[in-house]
């Protein structure tokens, strides 16, 4: 096959030896780059949620737990999704890492899904299940790990149904559910160390100090009433992000927004008291932050 020639000249001279008509140098150039085009388009919107956004789980060495979740086709075609499984880990100060290695310790090799993909029809849901089976002799704790459903394009379905998916997929987007098992009663166990003001990109926050002793991970709920040096009451609530076992997290309490309008931005010194939740008990604040 001949090669393209790459001057306009020896374009038109290629295009009269093979018999094709000769086309202006503009129109010839739209072509190409509409052909080059089609040959890169871009992917559909990935138009799916899924729920539980999360799942936590009361589970028993030796026995068997099986749990299902929603995925939810917002677009207007069917949208094939893959399924899977990857480890994560969560540092101290919020960072959170995917993994398709087995991570030491996962409990990933006790999951079964359902499949490995799934089309789910325009604007509907379809269910999928999934089990985890920890073997007798599993210790006491939390197993956790994701389920990654993943929109994907048909040229990667064979890589996906081989089982060989991994993180450099190509993929037009990605959920992550995160799944937690509490093995043989374990559970978290929360200490507040402080409640202060810190400073942070220019900005004065609440923050809280948080440590978790037990063997789950947990969260803190709850908020405090607050009132900054201005006279305005507003509420502070802590982020909902987990604590894991033998972690020591500072997490930030946030101005909460009401009835649509912005968040205050608090003028400190700051008075604050209230309940601060968690799975097994709850912590009374009351302080002054400046």
């Amino acid at each position: 096959m001949n090669a393209l020639p790459h001057s306009s000249d020896r374009m038109r001279r290629w295009l009269r030896a093979t018999s094709l008509p000769v086309l202006p140098l503009s129109l010839l150039l739209l072509l190409l780059f509409l052909l080059a085009s089609a040959g890169s388009a871009t992917a559909a919107p990935f138009e799916v949620a899924v729920t539980p956004s999360r799942f936590e789980i009361a589970g028993k060495a030796g026995t068997r737990v099986g749990q299902s979740l929603d995925i939810h086709n917002l677009a207007s075609a069917a949208t094939e999704v893959a399924v899977r499984t990857i480890d994560w880990s969560y540092s101290a100060e919020g960072n959170i890492g995917y993994h398709d290695e087995l991570l030491p310790g996962s409990c990933r090799p006790w999951v079964t899904l359902e499949r490995r993909s799934l089309s789910v029809p325009a604007r509907s849901k379809r269910s999928f299940r999934f089990q985890v089976e920890p073997p007798a002799d599993a210790p006491r704790g939390e197993c956790r790990f994701m389920i990654a459903i993943e929109g994907t394009e048909p040229a990667q379905q064979t890589v996906i149904r081989s089982g060989a998916a991994n993180l450099s997929l190509p993929i037009t987007g990605r959920i992550a559910v995160a799944v937690y098992v509490m093995l043989d009663g374990a559970e978290p166990k929360l200490e507040i160390r402080q409640v202060a003001s810190t400073e942070a990109e220019g900005k004065r926050r609440t923050v809280v100090t948080v440590v978790n002793t037990g063997d789950a991970h947990g969260r803190l709920e709850g908020s405090l009433d607050a009132t900054d040096s201005k006279g305005r009451a507003f509420e502070l609530v802590p982020e909902g992000t987990p604590i894991l076992p033998g972690q020591t997290r500072t997490l930030v309490l946030v101005p909460k927004a009401e009835s649509g309008q912005p968040a205050p931005q608090p003028v400190y010194p700051v008075k604050a008291s209230g309940t601060l939740d968690w799975e097994k008990g709850s912590f009374k604040v009351d302080v002054e932050l400046k």
